[in-house]
């Protein structure tokens, strides 16, 4: 259910260099191991018998037990910790030519990372294209970097950002209600004076003006009109509420700085008529919805409950993008294709128990509360999801759909 650009990957030369000199390594590594006195060894044994760290002697096991090169050279230690290990292992009396031909090993695994990526991070980006642990693990560790310098820089952060959107047919038989379920639990300033808003958009223009509601359906009046405090974790946050065409903006009010201004989010909005049900094959277009991420935040949970009469015939797809430069896209704008993020993030169909997996405070009496006031039937929706951690400051996750020409 995601559709991702054809990677660009490195040269076939290049992987079996990578083949060749973890098979290599592996072999030579565990002649030495199994050459030590009372072998095999687990982590703490060997650790033990050759005065090294626990840390080293279980990386170092688990790359020489992999089955797969390409893991051994993703998992093994630095050649500096492999030198070592090898000195110790010679103290204790692993003959000379094993030891050597360990030391021949750590060589053209040094010289590999040197000639053909310069640095160890950078040969981890290379791995990540053949290995899928690699890449995952890749991925996550970046994205932490980035999500301490961005909250640094941006002066917030949040624990868990939770965006829900359900689509049910309109009482007009042509459109979509569409209502949004926003939550950001753990919001905290990092420093005084930072701005921290979160905004909710109409995805297709239209010539009728965009008419938020409530819940109970009257058209909001006051930024109280659409919290729901109740379900908060920490104290409620403070905020402003602003219309910007048909944007409506809920800027953070003032809460402090530091752990002690940690505060909660939770809003629900209705709009309905917001999209077309139909669209003419002719225009050749998707219908979407999405999620933005303005803040820098630990967790993102995206979930959107489809009626099942709404796209019947459609499962749909995940498209992450990047919004800097060019801001929000849109799915059926080619031009915004290169803007495409490359990740493993996916998308799910859920069953309505696995739904609540405990990382969204009050997530099932939230919900529960939402279709009971909008006297909606929960189990007449499919539900899809995309966890993701540590998501990309600046990135727009878009579900997208095959929207039918007419009543199926």
């Amino acid at each position: 259910m995601k559709r991702t650009k054809t990677p660009v990957l490195p040269g076939s030369h290049l992987e079996q260099r990578v083949r060749e000199t973890g098979s290599t390594l592996s072999d030579c590594l565990s002649a030495v191991l199994d050459a030590l006195p009372g072998a095999p060894h687990g982590p703490q044994a060997l650790a033990t018998a050759l005065a090294l760290d626990k840390v080293l002697t279980s990386r170092l096991l688990k790359a020489v037990r992999s089955t797969d090169p390409i893991s051994v050279v993703h998992r093994a230690p630095g050649p500096e910790p492999i030198r070592r290990l090898l000195r110790a292992a010679k103290r204790k009396g692993v003959g000379a030519p094993l030891v050597d031909a360990g030391e021949s090993a750590v060589s053209d695994f040094e010289n590999l990372i040197r000639t053909e990526a310069g640095d160890r991070s950078s040969l981890g980006a290379m791995l990540s294209a053949w290995l899928p642990e690699a890449r995952q693990e890749f991925e996550l560790r970046r994205k932490q970097s980035a999500f301490k310098a961005m909250s640094q820089l941006k002066g917030v952060c949040a624990d868990v950002d939770f965006s829900s959107v359900l689509l049910a047919p309109s009482d007009d038989g042509q459109h979509l209600d569409v209502v949004w379920v926003l939550g950001q639990y753990g919001v905290q300033r990092l420093r005084p004076g930072t701005t921290v808003k979160f905004v909710t958009r109409r995805v297709e223009h239209d010539a009728a003006e965009r008419r938020p509601a409530d819940l109970s359906g009257a058209p909001i009046s006051d930024i109280d009109d659409v919290r729901l405090d109740q379900f908060c974790h920490a104290p409620p946050a403070p905020l402003v509420a602003s219309r910007h065409g048909d944007d409506v903006q809920y800027t953070l009010g003032d809460s402090g700085f530091g752990p002690r201004s940690t505060v909660d989010v939770v809003l629900a909005e209705v709009n309905r008529r917001e999209i077309r049900r139909y669209v003419p094959a002719a225009e050749n277009r998707k219908s979407y919805v999405f999620a933005e991420v303005s803040t820098p935040v630990k967790l993102l949970v995206f979930d959107v409950y489809v009626h099942r009469d709404v796209y019947p015939n459609s499962e749909p797809e995940l498209f992450i993008y990047d919004t800097h430069g060019s801001g929000i896209a849109d799915p059926n704008d080619s031009s915004r294709d290169v803007d495409q993020f490359d990740t493993v993030e996916d998308l799910r169909r859920l069953r309505t128990d696995e739904v609540f997996a405990g990382e969204v405070p009050k997530q099932r009496e939230l919900v529960g509360e939402v279709f009971e006031r909008l006297d909606w039937d929960r189990d007449v929706f499919r539900i899809y999801r995309c966890r993701v951690e540590y998501p990309i400051y600046g990135s727009q996750l878009t579900i997208v759909f095959d929207p039918p020409s007419g009543p199926v």
